[in-house]
């Protein structure tokens, strides 16, 4: 029975590097002059010839001038537009450093794109010449793309991210065999939508995915499992992770990377948020055969924000992550602190398994 109350939290049971945060915003050059790198985000991770590679989220936006709020938009060729509005117009909402409301309609404050760094022990990120970024492009990704989980299946990688555009959070689906040609498949789920992660694995021939519908009115944030003949086309959805009144991650609750495949279950690592908007980690463990019987979940979190770089950023008291690597009992976790760094993490995958209650 899972009773924990949402002061009720433990140590948590991330050993993070001590190189961290390992990526900050300056360390990353703007995608065009009179750009400026806001903030780096939630990275995609997976190897790729021999080395750890990440797929950053880079969140940028042009210098503000004092009195003046500037709206980045890609057009439809993915060129930024930038729409200037007087910070005094009675049409414009801008106390979320996220997000501003102008006549009525929502902008982002940052456009995103994705940017592909590697390295040869894990821990020191370079991009390397030849590999290209992606980037919006479309009226559906107008706003940016985000949040990129990365597959690995049968030899191709799958890319869901989120599209944002003027018509909602959708979720894009790209692949790739070598980092430089992808193939578009479009928008795979509708607005709105987001948090979506592939199994690695086919279960009795069909692909299998975790997402996050929304709704505004009626249900709430959580976690959905869908399958598919053929990883573009979705179906068969179940709702099978919900948020929980008065705990950790009361909210919201959104899947993290691929779920790995363990002697008890599929260990999805997942993240959990309150209504003050505090995010942290968790765990959940699905059948084997049925993915969508959930057999056990953390009562308190793996990963809270304690240290200075998650608590303190472009928005603060976050833990975040889409990507990590596992090498037998060893889980590192790439995670993005604050909305502004990206930091890595490493957990063992029988202790996150011991941790969890079952239901």
């Amino acid at each position: 029975m899972l009773n924990h109350t949402y002061d009720d939290i433990m140590k948590d049971l991330a050993k993070r590097f001590p190189e961290n945060p390992l990526l900050m915003p300056k360390d990353i050059r703007p995608s065009a002059d009179g750009l400026q790198v806001i903030c780096l985000l939630n990275p995609g991770v997976f190897t790729f010839e021999g080395k750890t590679w990440l797929l950053v989220r880079v969140a940028e936006s042009i210098k503000q001038v004092e009195g003046w709020a500037f709206i980045p938009v890609l057009n439809d060729e993915g060129k930024l537009e930038i729409i200037e509005v007087p910070l005094n117009d009675p049409d414009l909402i801008a106390t979320d450093p996220r997000v501003f409301n102008y006549q009525g309609l929502d902008y982002l404050t940052t456009v995103s794109h994705l940017r592909l760094l590697s390295s040869q022990d894990g821990i020191h990120f370079v991009e390397e010449e030849g590999y290209p970024g992606l980037f919006g492009k479309g009226k559906l990704e107008r706003y940016g793309i985000e949040d990129c989980r990365v597959s690995l299946l049968e030899g191709k990688y799958y890319l869901t991210y989120t599209a944002v555009s003027d018509s909602g959070v959708g979720v894009g689906l790209q692949t790739t065999t070598d980092w430089k040609h992808f193939e578009r498949k479009g928008m795979i789920l509708p607005p709105h939508n987001k948090d979506v992660a592939i199994f690695e694995e086919r279960i009795d021939g069909k692909y299998y995915a975790l997402h996050r519908p929304s709704s505004k009115d009626i249900g709430g944030n959580y976690i959905w499992l869908a399958e598919s003949p053929d990883g573009i086309h979705w179906g068969n959805h179940k709702c099978i992770v919900k948020s929980r009144s008065g705990m950790w991650d009361s909210a919201r609750v959104g899947a993290g990377a691929a779920p790995i495949k363990t002697d008890q279950g599929w260990l999805e690592i997942y993240h959990g948020a309150t209504a003050e908007h505090r995010y942290c980690l968790g765990a959940f463990l699905m059948d084997l055969e049925d993915p969508s019987i959930v057999l056990a979940r953390s009562g308190d979190p793996i990963m809270v924000p304690t240290e200075n770089y998650e608590l303190s950023g472009f928005f603060g008291f976050v833990v975040f992550t889409n990507g990590h690597l596992v090498e037998e009992d060893e889980l590192t976790i790439y995670y993005g602190a604050a909305d502004e760094f990206v930091c890595g993490a490493k957990f063992s995958v029988r202790e996150i398994v011991q941790h969890l209650e079952w239901i």
